[in-house]
């Protein structure tokens, strides 16, 4: 989709410069006096100028989109890694307190749910790590990608 976009604003760029050209090549080349030539690129250099301050502003928005976009999806992807994290500290206090109440009936298995305990906080503790960086990474490429735009 980002490469169809991509594609369609190459093209109107090149329409647009090439609507420059087309238009001033028609100007230096038609046989008009000074004064009328110069009022002539005077004007094209209005409408040219209005042109591109029109392209600018659409940019603009469209690179604002992008970022709101993927400052959206960063936040998302953070309540998201909060919300695994909370329960994975439910998860190892659960497995801890059970770990705790088996180890006052027989000691080797409680150091075998201690083991599983951290094994378990180690997992999530990467699983929340990864979510993180993909966060970043989003973000990271959001801005990025309006900063190309813009």
């Amino acid at each position: 989709m980002a490469e169809n976009e991509s594609g369609r604003d190459n093209f109107l760029r090149g329409l647009l410069i090439g609507g420059i050209l087309g238009a001033l090549a028609g100007i230096l080349f038609a046989p008009k006096s000074g004064k009328e030539l110069r009022a002539d690129l005077k004007q094209k250099s209005t409408e040219v100028l209005g042109d591109a301050k029109e392209f600018y502003s659409e940019a603009q928005v469209k690179a604002k989109a992008i970022l709101d976009d993927a400052w959206h999806r960063a936040e998302d992807l953070r309540k998201e890694a909060n919300r695994q994290l909370a329960e994975a500290r439910a998860k190892a206090r659960e497995i801890l307190t059970d770990a705790g109440e088996k180890a006052s009936e027989v000691g080797e298995l409680a150091k075998e749910a201690m083991e599983e305990a951290k094994t378990e906080v180690k997992k999530v503790k990467g699983a929340v790590e990864a979510g993180l960086e993909a966060a970043k990474q989003e973000l990271s490429k959001g801005k990025e990608k309006g900063e190309t735009q813009a």
